[in-house]
C-alpha cells in the first residue's frame, strides 16, 4: 500500500509515515485500542480517516 491520499487502508509503517511518526507508536497505539485495524485477508491493515482522526489531522 502507499501513503496516497486514495488510500483507504494502510500498513503500520505507511501510517507512521502520514501521521510523521515512529512505527513503535503505531504498534503501541494498535495494541492499546487507540489505533483501530482491519483484516483485509492474511494482512492487518489500518483504516486512514479513523488513523488521522486520532492524530487529530482533518483528512
Amino acid at each position: 500500500m502507499s501513503t496516497s491520499s486514495t488510500s483507504l487502508a494502510l500498513t503500520m509503517k505507511d501510517a507512521a509515515k502520514l501521521v510523521g511518526v515512529d512505527y513503535r507508536t503505531i504498534k503501541l497505539g494498535i495494541e492499546n485500542g487507540t489505533i483501530p485495524t482491519v483484516q483485509l485477508g492474511p494482512r492487518r491493515m489500518i483504516p486512514r480517516v479513523p488513523l488521522l482522526r486520532v492524530f487529530g489531522i482533518n483528512g
